[in-house]
């Protein structure tokens, strides 16, 4: 996986991450506001269902009250007191009924199939005693008794939920109930819609994320190929430095090898040529020829100092045997020989133990830098300096020539390619290059962090 994949995929990771938590928890918070909600709704449901229960029952015995009140038990009265009763209903599944301390039915408007029937041993599917506990309830002083019967309008066994008292004059049970699956009903469809906003939030969710992840996706893909062309860009611009320098550097030794080592071997082939010439006559030629030859033997290490020169600059051995002080002090040697002007080297801290290719890199920043001293700067002192200590090496030209404008010339197009160079090799190392130049001079910093051996 490349850098910028795994940089896109670093970006990505998270967000999906950070969305996966978000909707489990908002789901999670949702359930749990789903069921309080439902508990809310179901307590408040069964609150007013009781209260209407309540109501009903007050109001059949305000209907007989004035029965009851009249203090007779005769078949006449007890009979007008189930008609009455039997007369009042609410909806197609509310009704009265009626029954005796010991579970028989006096009074049943829609089931009157179970009229004068002993019940006090039913049970509804579930095993519980119903008649047993609606008496039980009645003789405590009346209240609410949930149980199981069936509904008329179904002719389907369903939760029930009564209210009873207890006559006791007459010795009645007389009650009412609402059926509890018109509540169950409600409650479901607020837990479907429940779930149904639960899911809709998810799937917003989802598909923020999918956006999300799509739009980073693409801005990343977009970046990556904005980035490639500019790197094939710098990459051929650097191809044809590379190619320009390399082209320099053989059109250089091309003259230096046709200007200066051609032309003395030349002359030295000339020389040699005459004194053989010479050697054939007489005694005094013969001196002469014996003195072109000295001269011939001295071109020849000057010839051989050339050559060693030239060798210097593409590679110094002194760089690969004794390290980058030692390199550096010969070249500065060199330098104020062939160019007249004094450098003056210092070097401090342990030197020799520098990578090979920080070595290298500052030795061809030194000579970058002394040849455009030696081009440009009409200095007439330079000081060359190597320091190494705590993780970091830093080395520093200075000279008291005229000085430049350096970012101009850093960034202009057809000067300062030895500057963008030795930046453009610093930075291949992780180095940095830093330039102070005034008509007082100039003076070059370039410095590198070594890794911790």
């Amino acid at each position: 996986m490349q850098l910028r994949q795994k940089v896109i995929f670093l970006a990505i990771a998270p967000l999906i991450v950070a969305l996966c938590v978000i909707a489990l928890f908002v789901r999670q918070q949702a359930i749990a506001l789903a069921h309080e909600q439902h508990a809310t709704i179901q307590q408040a449901y069964l609150a007013s269902k009781e209260a209407e229960l309540r109501h009903y029952v007050d109001l059949a015995s305000h209907s007989i009250a004035h029965l009851t009140a009249s203090g007779r038990s005769d078949p006449a009265t007890l009979a007008e007191a189930k008609r009455v009763l039997q007369a009042l209903s609410f909806g197609d599944d509310g009704y009265f009924f009626v029954y005796d301390m010991q579970g028989r039915n006096l009074m049943h408007p829609r089931q009157p199939e179970l009229v004068g029937r002993d019940l006090w041993n039913l049970r509804d599917q579930f095993g519980a005693p119903t008649i047993q506990n609606i008496v039980a309830v009645a003789k405590q002083g009346g209240g609410l008794v949930r149980y199981n019967w069936v509904k008329p309008s179904t002719n389907k066994p369903g939760p029930k939920l009564g209210y009873v008292v207890a006559i006791p004059q007459w010795g009645w049970i007389m009650g009412s109930g609402l059926y509890l699956d018109d509540v169950q009903a409600a409650l479901d469809r607020v837990d479907a819609q429940q779930s149904l906003n639960i899911r809709t939030t998810m799937w917003w969710i989802a598909g923020l994320a999918i956006l999300a992840t799509l739009v980073i996706g693409g801005a990343g893909l977009a970046l990556n190929i904005s980035e490639s062309r500019v790197a094939d860009m710098k990459l051929k611009a650097l191809a044809q430095r590379v190619v320009d320098s390399q082209e320099q550097e053989r059109a250089r030794l091309s003259r230096d090898l046709h200007d200066g080592i051609s032309q003395w071997l030349v002359s030295i082939k000339l020389q040699i040529e005459a004194g053989i010439i010479r050697m054939k006559g007489t005694p005094d030629q013969q001196r002469q020829a014996h003195a072109s030859f000295e001269r011939t033997a001295e071109e020849l290490n000057k010839v051989l100092g050339e050559v060693r020169r030239i060798s210097h600059d593409l590679r110094p051995t002194l760089l690969d045997d004794l390290g980058l002080a030692a390199a550096l002090d010969h070249l500065a040697e060199e330098f104020s020989q062939h160019s007249g002007t004094p450098v003056k080297f210092a070097a401090s801290g342990d030197a020799e133990h520098l990578p090979q290719t920080v070595g290298t890199v500052l030795f061809r920043i030194a000579q970058e830098a002394l040849t455009n001293i030696e081009r440009h700067a009409g200095a007439h002192r330079i000081d060359l300096s190597l320091h190494t200590g705590r993780g970091r090496v830093l080395l520093t030209i200075a000279d008291d020539g005229a000085g430049f404008d350096a970012e101009g010339v850093a960034t202009h197009p057809q000067r300062g390619i030895g500057l963008r160079n030795m930046m453009e090799r610093l930075d291949a190392i992780g180095g940095h290059l830093d330039i102070a130049s005034s008509a007082a001079g100039t003076t070059v910093c370039a410095s590198v962090e070594l890794e911790d051996s």
